[in-house]
């Protein structure tokens, strides 16, 4: 019971760690060419970051950190 705790604690760990690095679905540093900025804009409740939505050219949603 106690080697099965201690696995789950160590997947939890790397998965905290992971989620650290690993970036959202649609998220980006910066806007690429061709992106078009929204009026949406929110905060990350995740990471307390204030995110504007861009859309590409086939309506694709992008989160870039609005500055």
């Amino acid at each position: 019971m106690v080697i099965v705790l201690a696995f789950v604690a160590a997947a939890v760990v790397v998965a905290v760690a992971v989620s650290l690095f690993v970036r959202r679905h649609g998220e980006s540093d910066r806007p690429e060419a061709g992106w078009s900025p929204t009026d949406e804009v929110f905060r990350d409740p995740g990471t307390d970051r204030t995110m504007r939505v861009w859309l590409d050219r086939v309506g694709g949603r992008h989160y870039v950190p609005d500055r």
